[in-house]
Order: C-alpha cells, then structure tokens, then sequence
C-alpha cells in the first residue's frame, strides 16, 4: 500500500523530491497549486523549482517584501516619533489647556511605552490636565475601515486597524479565570466597556480555546458566552475592541491615573491648533528590532503601518495605501525585482489579493543575502523550533535551530519562506507557496520540504499535523 502510493506520488510531481511528493498526495493537495524554489545562496540556478512563476497569495510571507523594503529605504535605526504638544499655560503643576497627542505612524507604542511617554509628561511638570485630550492622528489618511471585513471576526488582534496614533495594537486584554464554578472575567481596562459575562465553566481539554467561545459586542457592551475550560487556567485575550481613537483615550485615562494625573476635560479626535507648542517627542525602538516583532510574531498592524509608512517617506503625509503600494514597488523596480504577477494590498499578506510567485520570493531572499540589512533582516525570521510563529513546529528534531523562516496561513493558503542551514554547511533560500483549498494540511509538506532542503531527506520528527497547523491569520 505504501509502496504504491510512493509510486503513484513520483509520477504525479515528477520534479519534486519523493518525500514532498508524497505528503501533497496524502494532504490531497496537487502540484498544479503549489510555488516552491530551493536554491543556494549567491547561485541562481535552482537546487529545485516547480510551479515557481505562478502567482500566488502568499498570506504573511509577503511581510518579507515589507521589512525588507524598510530596512533598506528608511535604515535599520529609524525610528517614528510621537509628538506631545499643549495648548494653554502650564501654573503650579496643571496645564490650564489642552493636551495634544499627535501621531506619527508609530507601530510598537504598546501600553508600557505609553506609560513611559506619560511619565515624561508628568516629569515635564504636569500633574493635572485642565482641558481636553486632542488625538491628532492626520499622519494617516485611510478610509473607513470595517474590522470584520475580512473574515468575520472583528475581535481578533490581527484585525486591528492601522492608525498614525495607535496605542497597543489597538488591543485591550480580556483576563479569564476559573474561580470555583465559575469564569471570573475583566478587561485589562475596566472603562473601556462593560461586560456580560455568560462563559460556562466546562472539563473539556484547553484545545482551540478561541473557538470555543463566542465574545462579540453589541449596544456597547462586551458579551462573553460559550464554554471555557478549567485545564485552560488563567488566560489573557488580545482583543480588538474599539477604534484606535477610543482605544487610546482609555488607555491615556487608565496610565494617567496609574502615575497619579488628574484629567478634568474631554477626549476630542482633530487636529491641533495654531497655539500648539511641542513639549516633548517619544520615540519607537529602532526599525531593526520593529522588524523583529513584526516576522517573528506576525503583527499584522504594524506590517501595515509600516507599509503606510514608506509611502510617507518616499511621496510625503498624509499616507494612503497608494502611496504605500508605489513605494514598494519602485522600491523593488530599481533593484531589479519587480515582477507583474506581484500584487499589493496593505503589505501584512492579511489580504485575499495580494500576490506574488516562489521565484519572486526566492529572488527577494537571495537580493537580500548580499545587501548590508541582511543581518537584521534573516535576525528578524522565527528561528524554526525556538521562537515566534515556529516555536512548536520541529521542536526538538534536528532542524530545531537550523532555518530561519517566515511562515503564512489564511483559510486556503500556507506559505514559507526563508534561509536553511544546509547539513553541508551552506545556505539556502527557500519558499513555498500552496494556494488550495487543502492547505490547512500542509504541514508534513513544509517539513519534508525543510528536510530535504537541508540534506536530511525525508528523516524528520516533525510535531502532528494538528500542533504546525494551529497557526491562524498570519
């Protein structure tokens, strides 16, 4: 049986190796729906292609034209900056005014580096706010955007809409703990909005924790139903609950008051006056390690924001998608990687139309290995086996350690893309794409390619199928 099935498995996918092969026949995925290129580093002909010129949606992998775009046009020490101006006078420790918090495109100013820009505030004299929060956020000019366009569920944190004054992702942490024969819940910040909680506590395992709970908002109200179960422990949720504006005013109310400011107005979203002056700018870590967050743990909204941000840079503020997209591919026609199957939407790969092809990819990653930012670009992959989105996959096998590769998964599509550390000692770039309705089982399919890759044939412990498929939406 496993004999003819090897047979049957060579003579369909001729090109690629056996042990490949005869993953996509047991995944029943056919070779008429996959990209894949291996190839050494500085040697353009491929040690392996097959299907490498179609396009192709590559889900996350195509962050990697991001980053890598970034890196190169902006510099691996760039940083955004936030700027904090006030209006009115500052007497005795209390601005009789408005404070004016205005966005520069900031990917990573997560809620302890929001901390630390009000600390600054506090340390410039300030303890109490006599007039109104104004969020300045005209560094961006984007549609409307609808959180649950994409797939429906408008909670989860990799559908957080970018914004030039972000505050956490635009995430707020639901807290949920077995207490007796109940879930005890809370969010991170009460006010942000009110809970009904209706979670039943269940024995069932802790297996697909998210699927197994229906959290929505409706009339402003945070409604928590579906079974939670008591091996889950205690868990803390990302969600996406309000819109970056309102996410920042309950973050700035809840941080202000944490370091002792009072804060007697309102929250308005607008631009600053002509009175403004600057009181302080706070700055994000260098690009080198934003770049680290984003493919290591692939964080969609700051793709995206970073995507905006190189249109700003090249074309000038306000950004716009356009101006995002135009960078991007000027910036790869004049090094000689542009192709016309290439398609680009926001840059994150969270997109059902964004497309390129493996020897596109392949390209990209080889283009990369000879360029200076190399160094932090392949330090910002998922070492497979040790951290990020590969942590789980081949833990503990002898591929833990040696590729460093950014992987992809939406409902229909896998993708991965990356360096290999050959058993000979020499790199390798490689990327896979699978566009099927299959994909979801690729699994054995991206290890046995990895092994191959890296000399080891098919002898590979690789973690379930249902552990390297766990992946969602990156």
């Amino acid at each position: 049986m496993l004999l003819a099935a090897l047979l049957s498995a060579s003579t369909a996918h001729a090109q690629l190796p056996e042990p490949v092969a005869l993953a996509l026949t047991q995944a029943g995925i056919p070779d008429s729906h996959i990209g894949v290129v291996v190839a050494e580093i500085g040697n353009p002909a491929p040690l392996l292609a097959h299907g490498e010129t179609r396009s192709l949606n590559p889900a996350s992998v195509m962050k990697l034209v991001t980053t890598l775009a970034a890196l190169e046009l902006l510099g691996p020490a760039h940083t955004f900056r936030t700027r904090v101006e006030v209006e009115g006078e500052i007497r005795d420790g209390v601005l009789v005014g408005n404070l004016i918090l205005r966005g520069g495109g900031d990917p990573a100013l997560t809620r302890e580096r929001f901390w630390s820009l009000l600390r600054e505030v506090r340390a410039r004299g300030i303890r109490e706010i006599r007039g109104d929060l104004i969020l300045d956020d005209r560094f961006y000019e984007l549609p409307p955007i609808d959180p649950a366009a994409f797939d429906q569920a408008p909670l989860r944190p990799y559908n957080a809409p970018p914004a030039a004054l972000l505050a956490n992702f635009n995430s707020i942490g639901l807290r949920l703990v077995p207490d007796g024969g109940a879930v005890r819940a809370g969010l991170e910040v009460e006010q942000a909005l009110p809970l009904d909680n209706r979670l039943a506590l269940t024995e069932a395992p802790c297996n697909g924790l998210r699927e197994q709970l229906d959290l929505r908002v409706e009339e402003g109200v945070l409604r928590l139903a579906g079974r939670y179960p008591v091996a889950c422990g205690e868990q803390v949720l990302a969600l996406n609950l309000l819109a970056p504006p309102s996410t920042v005013a309950v973050w700035f109310r809840a941080l202000w008051q944490e370091l002792g400011g009072r804060h007697e107005g309102g929250v308005r979203v607008c631009a600053a006056g002509d009175e403004a002056r600057l009181l302080l700018e706070h700055e994000s870590p260098p690009l080198a390690l934003l770049v680290r967050d984003i493919n290591k743990h692939s964080n969609n909204v700051m793709a995206k924001m970073l995507f905006l941000n190189l249109g700003t840079a090249r074309f000038g503020a306000p950004a716009t998608w356009d101006k995002g997209a135009r960078a991007v591919r000027e910036w790869l026609t004049e090094n000689g990687l542009w192709s016309e199957e290439m398609v680009f939407d926001n840059g994150s790969g969270l997109s059902r139309i964004e497309r390129i092809s493996a020897a596109s990819l392949n390209r990209l990653l080889q283009y990369a290995a000879a360029r200076p930012a190399y160094y932090e670009f392949a330090a910002s992959l998922p070492a497979t086996g040790l951290e990020g989105t590969r942590k789980n996959p081949l833990n503990g096998s002898p591929l833990a350690g040696q590729s460093w590769l950014k992987t992809g998964s939406l409902n229909g599509v896998r993708g991965l893309a990356g360096y290999v550390l050959g058993a000979d000692g020499r790199r390798r770039a490689l990327t896979l794409l699978i566009n099927h309705r299959n994909a979801q089982a690729a699994g054995p399919v991206q290890d046995a390619l990895l092994a191959w890759t890296a000399g080891l044939g098919g002898d590979v412990t690789a973690t379930p199928p249902s552990a390297a498929g766990s992946e969602f939406k990156h």
